[in-house]
């Protein structure tokens, strides 16, 4: 057989057992394989008793969460690495906040769009010139690869962790940053481009799914849009084969360090107290690496957005700004070096930036007659005093949030979109319905509504917006900051 499949407790009785009768009648190992499951127990510790009543029943967690919740939670499991599990009804919920809703609420978007605009698949005549879509594209074949390369070494427990990762990509990044190319009236040839990107992320995806969550996976692919030769279920789909000439690793290098970027930005934001809403002047974004430097300025528009700044700027001199310093990378050298571990940890922990900055440039540091690569070594980085540096084991950036009247200003007219952005979604409209608008409000308000009344317009499909003498009853009163502001919003008509 390929392989054989028990619990752990079958260890004797029938691992053992077919060994034995293997090589005693046929001289042979009757499986090439073996896939050992854990035990599972209680959340107490304890085994699942019905007398204890110490478990939830599998039909009242599947009524709750679905079947594909329960499995994606098991195999995510050490179950399958036959460890011991506390089965924790609170880790079959996770899988539906984590994975499938995040999956559910993608293919909502992509099913929204492609009935809006009557979008069907159709051949692909030409690659994509956006950077996000060749992104996306490229993480999708990386995954690809890795599952097949993982299901093939029987190495269940690393595949769905990134199946979770590309649910955090697609959702949490390319939508997010990519939403926009959607709103065009007409079908122009880069709308056109992120149909047919979503649609082959979320379609290769959901049958990537199928052996993973075999319901929703079903349920997504008979709701989307499907060429006529398309198989009659997700289950009868030839598994996807990754593409390798379209993976990019460079890109995906720029992309996740653009992310970091990103996620630094708002930590930093945090820190300062400043909203993302309130755009800023300038973040210097800072690494020793030219050449990465450069490959993430070919993303720059989507970090200008996504923080809210007005310009960026690159340097290298990352030492003016940030402090390296190192530490063992523990599971790797405890193995490697046993009883000497101690020893060379104390050296690593010394390490000076200049020789931190070597082992980076060549991937290989000498220490009192031992050989250490970056897998060894973990580098990290620490902002010095007197900056407004902010940094991981990365990147740095330094980002100035000092808020001038002018970006204040802005920053109203933002927080006036979202306020109209929830009413509109509190009032039932579809995305692509236009509305009327009446406002009344604090002076400083109505002053940033009437500086920045062609980008509200256009942020909330508003064909005509006029301002009121006072709160009108049947509005609401929205207040922003604590300035007084209002709004009565109805659906325009052609």
């Amino acid at each position: 057989a390929e392989f054989i499949a028990e619990g752990l407790d079958q260890t004797r009785g029938w691992f053992y057992t077919l060994i034995v009768l293997g090589y005693a009648l046929f001289e042979t190992n009757p499986f090439k394989n073996v896939i050992v499951n854990g035990i599972v127990m209680a959340e107490d510790g304890k085994k699942m008793s019905k007398r204890l009543r110490n478990y939830t029943p599998p039909d009242a967690l599947m009524e709750d969460y679905g079947a594909d919740a329960l499995r994606l939670y098991l195999i995510n499991s050490g179950l399958v690495k036959a460890e011991e599990q506390r089965f924790k009804d609170a880790g079959v919920k996770e899988m539906t906040r984590r994975a499938l809703l995040p999956w559910l609420n993608a293919y909502r978007f992509l099913k929204t769009y492609t009935e809006i605009d009557h979008w069907t698949p159709g051949a692909v005549t030409e690659p994509s010139p956006n950077i996000m879509d060749q992104w996306l594209l490229s993480r999708l074949q990386t995954l690809k690869a890795n599952i097949a390369e993982e299901m093939e070494a029987y190495r269940l427990y690393n595949v769905v962790p990134a199946l979770f990762d590309f649910i955090e990509e697609l959702t949490n990044w390319y939508i997010r940053l990519n939403r926009a190319r959607f709103w065009d009236d007409a079908m122009t040839a880069d709308k056109a481009h992120a149909f047919n990107t979503l649609y082959t992320a979320v379609y290769e995806f959901t049958v990537c799914m199928a052996p993973f969550a075999p319901f929703l996976s079903e349920t997504l692919y008979q709701g989307l849009p499907s060429i006529d030769s398309a198989p009659e279920s997700v289950h009868l789909c030839p598994y996807p084969v990754p593409q390798t000439e379209r993976v990019k690793p460079t890109l995906e290098e720029a992309v996740g360090r653009m992310q970091h970027v990103i996620l630094l930005g708002r930590q930093k934001r945090n820190q300062d107290r400043v909203k993302t809403k309130y755009p800023t002047r300038l973040l210097r974004i800072l690494h020793q690496d030219e050449s990465l430097l450069n490959e993430i300025a070919r993303l720059e528009s989507y970090i200008l957005a996504e923080l809210n700044v007005k310009a960026i700027s690159y340097d290298t001199n990352e030492a003016d700004y940030i402090e390296l310093f190192a530490r063992p990378n523990s599971p790797v050298l405890g193995k490697r070096l046993g009883n000497r571990f101690k020893h060379f940890k104390q050296l690593i922990d010394q390490l000076d930036s200049q020789s931190i900055l070597k082992l980076q440039e060549t991937n290989r540091l000498e220490l009192d007659g031992e050989s250490f690569g970056l897998d060894d070594i973990l580098v990290f980085r620490e902002a010095k005093d007197g900056t407004n540096a902010v940094s991981n084991r990365y990147i740095s950036i330094d980002l100035d949030t000092h808020l001038d009247p002018e970006l204040i200003e802005e920053g109203l007219a933002r927080e006036v979109v979202s306020r109209i952005q929830k009413s509109r979604k509190d009032d039932g409209l579809n995305v692509a319905d236009r509305i009327n608008l009446q406002v009344w409000g604090n002076d400083a308000i109505l002053l940033a509504i009437a500086n920045h009344q062609d980008y509200i317009l256009r942020e909330t499909l508003c064909q005509s917006l006029s301002v009121a003498e006072g709160p009108i009853e049947a509005g609401s009163d929205l207040p922003v900051d604590d300035l007084a502001f209002g709004l009565l919003l109805s659906k325009f008509e052609d």
